[in-house]
């Protein structure tokens, strides 16, 4: 792995020197896009949309509209924006992680002690551990500012980038229907619940879309043709009462993904 950001966790007065690399990589296919026609490789071209002629980089500037008319932005203006640059991950607070909704997460990073940190970066992933709370911050990566939560993943820290609460969009505009549920139909749901419950383990779940479209595609590849996949209809309850419903879930088989 190629690190992506290099700096320090700063811990009290403490900073432990680390390095961060991505901890996600992405399961699907690079696809290129193909003419048709010819199979030639799709370009896209910055075009002006008065003239259609190509615009070249350096005279593409960036802008904001308001009533209609553009507010152009130099290099200047975003550098005066930009936050203050700093290359130490600043822990304001140490919380509960269920404090922090699931809606807020990002991305997560693995972050890697330099040799001169080391000891700081167990002593502060063993604490974390023991107290069992996560360490609650900010840093600044390619000059923009971004919150983080610092916790520890068995032997290793790991960083979830967190949006800010004005990313998250408000629920006011959404219909959710009030009511109550009979307590017959509670009590099912709980038995459900548990009989569908154990230890958690999301190595039993995997993504076999790649697998199977690079199954095709070397299919292909050597002419062969690939046999249809069978199309999984999904109907409709045979009742509509709830209460039915849940004995029938009940007699059901558990299914892994």
């Amino acid at each position: 792995m190629r690190s992506i950001w290099t700096g320090a966790i700063g811990f009290g007065l403490v900073n432990i020197p680390i390095k961060m690399y991505s901890a996600v990589q992405d399961s699907e296919l690079d696809l290129d896009m193909l003419d048709k026609k010819d199979h030639a490789n799709i370009k896209f071209k910055r075009v002006n949309e008065t003239t259609g002629k190509e615009v070249a980089w350096e005279n593409i500037v960036k802008g904001y509209k308001i009533d209609d008319k553009y507010v152009v932005l130099t290099d200047e203006d975003f550098q005066k924006a930009s936050p203050e640059k700093t290359k130490v991950i600043d822990i304001a607070e140490f919380v509960t992680e269920s404090e922090i909704d699931g809606i807020y997460y990002e991305t997560p990073y693995y972050l890697e002690p330099d040799k001169s940190g080391t000891k700081a970066y167990v002593l502060l992933r063993d604490a974390l551990h023991k107290t069992g709370k996560v360490g609650f911050g900010s840093f600044v990566m390619r000059n923009k500012e971004g919150l983080c939560l610092i916790k520890p993943m068995e032997h290793i820290l790991v960083l979830n980038r967190i949006r800010w609460a004005q990313e998250i969009r408000p629920r006011d505009e959404l219909k959710i229907p009030g009511g109550s549920v009979k307590p017959a139909e509670m009590k099912m749901a709980v038995q459900l619940i548990e009989q569908l419950s154990g230890p958690f383990d999301i190595a039993k779940y995997k993504d076999t879309y790649s697998d199977q479209l690079m199954k095709l595609i070397k299919a292909k590849a050597k002419g062969g043709k690939p046999a249809k996949s069978a199309l999984r209809v999904v109907h409709s309850p045979q009742t509509k009462d709830l209460l039915s419903q849940l004995k029938a879930s009940l007699g059901g088989k558990r299914k892994v993904s």
